[in-house]
């Protein structure tokens, strides 16, 4: 008996390894050659892959594709219908696979529905980039980005509040934090 489950609708192709726990549901793919760690969700039409690297705890929802050059850390939230690109300039008639650009996102950072994540950028963790944001540019660990483009209006904490400073200090359920030359440094866990 499988120790992950996948519903009969979607497809797993050759060589993809799907850490336990992890439950995919109605008309997704996953591509060969991707990895999938423990305890992930993936909501209906999805696809992953072809050789992406997903962590454990990621929460996928509906009609999200995560393509070759991105990067999943764990305990990552990608909203509904958010969309990645791998290729700045494409072309339907132009193969452009040796210039797919890496995007990592790093651990706990959520992303929004409808939000587009531009190739080639990296989304710091416990970031919160907010529904319809494009981010064209890297973001900041922590860092509340919204708009086209996103800039980023504030800070968020672990917990995913925004976070209110005093003395450049703050504090929510998970942590304390400190601002430090318009960076914000967990202190104390």
């Amino acid at each position: 008996m499988s120790k992950f489950f996948v519903h009969e609708s979607s497809y797993l192709d050759d060589e993809v390894s799907i850490g336990s726990g992890t439950k995919i549901w109605h008309f997704s793919h996953i591509l060969y050659g991707s990895h999938i760690g423990i305890n992930c969700s993936f909501g209906q039409n999805c696809v992953v892959g072809p050789k992406v690297k997903i962590g454990n705890g990621v929460k996928v929802q509906n009609n999200v594709s995560i393509y070759e050059g991105i990067e999943v850390e764990d305990d990552v939230f990608l909203g509904p219908s958010m969309v990645f690109t791998n290729v700045i300039n494409p072309r339907a008639f132009i193969v452009r696979k040796e210039e797919f650009k890496k995007t990592l996102l790093k651990k706990g950072c959520s992303i929004g529905a409808n939000a587009t994540i531009v190739c080639g950028t990296t989304i710091g963790e416990y970031a919160l980039v907010g529904s319809g944001a494009v981010v064209n540019k890297d973001v900041k660990a922590f860092a509340l980005m919204v708009g086209v483009p996103a800039k980023q209006i504030g800070w968020v904490g672990i917990s995913g509040s925004t976070l209110d400073f005093i003395n450049n200090k703050a504090e929510d359920d998970y942590a304390f934090y400190e601002l430090e030359n318009d960076n914000l440094k967990v202190v104390n866990k």
